[in-house]
């Protein structure tokens, strides 16, 4: 059964500026997409490898205004619908994302791309608010690909960055969901927390530098710490799953996590972007 998604963040930028992003198509390939190209009223596209069933583009443009910009979006031959709203909120914007035909049941699966949607979507954002604060953004998921791999650096000390990847706390803070952590080998990994269901395997583990959390068949999430002229360097990797059905879904919805992680120690005052109950599936 497919659901509606809903998504709202609070950007740091303008409404003018918010537009702008998602609708210049120099933008787009920044933030979103590998190609885009946009020709308002009448063409909103965006395709290649950092979009599912980017072999060429897949949508049309239902309607677009200041405010609001609307999409049809074909994928695994079903025509979903997009759309973007945008309100002031001080010198910020709300941006309010709703999604047609996204299923739980689709994500947990792998039965159809459509399952990617709701993660697809965190990450997307969250690359937008990077790109729209003057942030390097998060690695974009290549869905050409089964080498998920990636690295960011986060303006914080090692130490600092460890714990607040390996408390529960704090790791349920940034990530916006709770999460029951046991940071040595044999311990759990519970999304949310230990009284929720099943746990993940953690493994292999190296105090204050890195582990490994082996979540089955979705495969392994491995992330190692390192410094870097002051800075922490994360390095994160994804293997030991079936290479024909990659877990994009999920492996999307823990880069997209990382970005919060980042502002979590580098920004004053931290709040998440999120203004949703809603978290990465």
């Amino acid at each position: 059964m497919t659901e509606p998604m809903t998504i709202r963040a609070r950007l740091a930028a303008p409404v003018a500026t918010v537009r702008r992003a998602l609708t210049d198509p120099a933008e787009l390939r920044v933030w979103l997409a590998e190609h885009a190209e946009v020709e308002l009223p009448r063409r909103y596209e965006f395709w290649g490898r950092y979009t599912p069933e980017g072999d060429a583009p897949h949508q049309r443009l239902l309607h677009a205004d200041d405010r609001t910009l609307r999409f049809a979006w074909t994928l695994d031959g079903v025509e979903t619908t997009t759309e973007f709203e945008l309100e002031p909120d001080g010198d910020g914007t709300i941006l309010t994302l709703r999604q047609s035909h996204f299923s739980f049941e689709e994500a947990m699966s792998g039965s159809s791309i459509r399952g990617v949607l709701q993660t697809y979507w965190y990450l997307a954002l969250a690359n937008l608010n990077d790109h729209l604060d003057g942030r390097p953004l998060l690695p974009r998921t290549d869905f050409t690909s089964a080498d998920l791999r990636g690295e960011l650096l986060i303006d914080a000390p090692m130490d600092k960055v460890w714990t607040s990847l390996t408390d529960s706390e704090q790791a349920g803070a940034w990530f916006g969901y709770p999460i029951g952590i046991e940071p040595w080998e044999g311990g759990r990994y519970a999304m949310g927390g230990f009284d929720a269901g099943e746990a993940a395997k953690v493994f292999d583990v190296t105090p204050g530098r890195g582990l490994s959390i082996d979540w089955g068949p979705t495969g392994v999430t491995s992330w190692e710490l390192d410094e870097s002229e002051g800075r922490t360097k994360l390095t994160f990797v994804q293997s030991g799953f079936d290479e024909g059905n990659p877990p994009y879904g999920a492996w999307t919805g823990i880069v997209s996590g990382f970005a919060e992680l980042r502002r979590f120690h580098e920004v004053p005052d931290w709040k998440p972007i999120w203004l949703t109950d809603e978290v990465p599936a």
